[in-house]
This record gives C-alpha cells, sequence and structure tokens, in this order.
C-alpha cells in the first residue's frame, strides 16, 4: 500500500500547484464578438454556436508546462433563443432567452491521475441551461451606442458524472452579471460584453490527485472583445478575443479521508487563480434576415489553466 500511494504521490507532485483549472469556468470564453452589445430590434431570434478548443499544454500558477499533461480537445454546439418585446422599460427594450449547449471533452495525461486513475478521460452531455428572464438593450445616439445588460445568467445544472476529470457537467450553479456595449464609429466597431461569476458550493470535485473533495469555486471576472471594419455593409473583418481572471480563491472542505500529502496540495491549490489572454481574427457576414460568423482565438499568458486555441462559428436567423 505504501508503494501504490509513492506512485500515486509522485504523479500528484508532477501537478503540483495545479488541481486541473481553478474557478467555475462555466462561461465558454470568446463566445461573443461583433456588435454583442447591440441586441436586435423586437422579435425572435435563433442563434446556433459550433465551437472547438484545443491545447496540448496545462500551466501552472507560474506559467510553466505541467509536465504530464498531455492535451484536451472540446467541441460543443450551443443552441440560444433571443425573445426581444416591444415593451420599454428605463427607455430600453426588455428581452429574454435561453442558452442550451450541448459540449464533448475529451482529456488526456501522460500518466494515469485523478479518482479512476487513468490517463484519459472523456464525456459528452448538455452541462447546464442558461436563462435570463430579465434583459435589458439601450440604442442611443442615433444608432451610434448600444448597451445591453442581462441582471443575471443564470447556469442552471444539469448533474456531474462524479469521478470523471472530463466531465462537463460541474453540478454547481453560476450567477453571472452580464453589461455588453458597442460603439459604431463610422464604419469601425467597437465591442465589450463584461461579465462577473459567482459560484455555488460544487460537491465530489474531481482532482487530478485521486480524490474527490466539495469544494467553493473562486469568483471570475471576464470580458470578451472586438474591433471590427465593415469594408461592405454586409461584411467585416475585425479582431476578437478575451480575458479571463480568478478574482477570489477556491476552497477545498478537506476531512481526515484525504491524506495529509494531499490535503497540504490542495490548500496550496487554493489561492491558484486561474487567467488567461486571447486574441486572433474575425469576418462577420449579413444576408437578408441571416448572420454568420467565423472566428479563431489564440491564447497566451495562462496561469493555473491550459493554454490553446479555439474556432467559434456562428449562426444568427431573426424569424
Amino acid at each position: 500500500m505504501r508503494k501504490i500511494f509513492g506512485v500515486c504521490l509522485a504523479v500528484v507532485l508532477l501537478f503540483s500547484g495545479q488541481a486541473m483549472a481553478g474557478g467555475g469556468q462555466s462561461y465558454p470564453n470568446g463566445a461573443e464578438a461583433f456588435m454583442s452589445g447591440a441586441l436586435p430590434p423586437p422579435g425572435v431570434y435563433f442563434l446556433d454556436y459550433v465551437y472547438y478548443y484545443n491545447a496540448d499544454s496545462m500551466k501552472d500558477d507560474n506559467g510553466d508546462d505541467i509536465a504530464a499533461f498531455d492535451d484536451v480537445s472540446v467541441l460543443a454546439n450551443v443552441f440560444r433563443f433571443v425573445w426581444i418585446s416591444n415593451t420599454k422599460i428605463l427607455g430600453a427594450d426588455y428581452g429574454q432567452h435561453v442558452f442550451v449547449p450541448i459540449v464533448g471533452t475529451d482529456l488526456n495525461f501522460k500518466a494515469p491521475v485523478g479518482p479512476q486513475t487513468k490517463d484519459s478521460y472523456d464525456d459528452t452531455d448538455v452541462p447546464y441551461v442558461i436563462y435570463s428572464p430579465f434583459i435589458l438593450a439601450w440604442h442611443l445616439q442615433q444608432g451610434k451606442l448600444h448597451i445591453a445588460t442581462s441582471i443575471v445568467d443564470l447556469y442552471i445544472p444539469t448533474g456531474q458524472d462524479d469521478g470523471n476529470l472530463a466531465s462537463v457537467g460541474q453540478n454547481f450553479w453560476t450567477i453571472e452579471p452580464v453589461v455588453a456595449v458597442t460603439y459604431m464609429l463610422n464604419n469601425w466597431e467597437f465591442s465589450g460584453k463584461f461579465m462577473y461569476d459567482f459560484n455555488t458550493s460544487q460537491d465530489k470535485y474531481a482532482t487530478v490527485y485521486g480524490f474527490e473533495v466539495d469544494r467553493d469555486p473562486g469568483q471570475e471576472f471576464h470580458v470578451d472583445y472586438s474591433v471590427s471594419y465593415a469594408f461592405t455593409p454586409t461584411f467585416r473583418f475585425g479582431v476578437n478575443g478575451y480575458y479571463y481572471t480568478q478574482t477570489t480563491d477556491d476552497s477545498f472542505d478537506l476531512n481526515a479521508s484525504i491524506p495529509a500529502p494531499v490535503q497540504d496540495l490542495l490548500r496550496d491549490d487554493e489561492d491558484n487563480h486561474s487567467q488567461v489572454f486571447a486574441v486572433g481574427p474575425g469576418i462577420w457576414y449579413n444576408h437578408k434576415n441571416m448572420f454568420f460568423s467565423l472566428r479563431n482565438q489564440w491564447e497566451m499568458g495562462a496561469k493555473n489553466k491550459t493554454e490553446g486555441y479555439n474556432i467559434w462559428a456562428k449562426f444568427t436567423y431573426a424569424f
């Protein structure tokens, strides 16, 4: 038994300072870009997002590679329905929206880790449903300035695959106020979507150390941004990306069932905040009542999380 624990601890030390990523990280960073603050006029809209993410490096608290990590890939399709009413509140259009994501994750290591002591984990599921009952959208300065706010985007969990490091469901709620701003200057567009996440407690959080623990994920601030230029009324090209940072510590509920060396590692992990910045090109096209965009974002400066790239394809249909 001592020999087995010694081998497990050697693997654990490869991950010292990193029990995967901290915080909740429920929101898929970079989901919005072009004119994110300019919500459409009253009506019903269907949006479809296709997302691919890949990373072959995971960074520790110093931004250095974690040797035992191999790669992760994520493929998702997100359905979104938006309703903007004719009702005015404080001069803004009132609306609601709901998201239903389907996510598949494939996670690989160079040594067996986690509660299942494997070097590969995967999962495909609906991790949560996002709902906002209260959206307000202002269109000001004769169409130059647009501001949209969701009092709360509520991430409603659908459960998690216990013991699976790749579980797309995390079994906690995220409460996310949102403010998005778009400013149009001649043919230029400048947009930012600003979000702050409060996360509830999570039971049976799977760690690379081979144990499941209850935790309180840290709070997070993140922003999606975009700068673009309209070459024609229907075609734009620009730069987009995101910045993400964890603002408060994770907190683990530790007890005697967890070996003391692992407890020490988890305590060290509590104040290791995740962060990352990303940038890349994007194009936007409009045809009648349909809108299309294709974007790429490359991550850099990551700490306590993976560092890779993603691709976003988005389709909007106005009924």
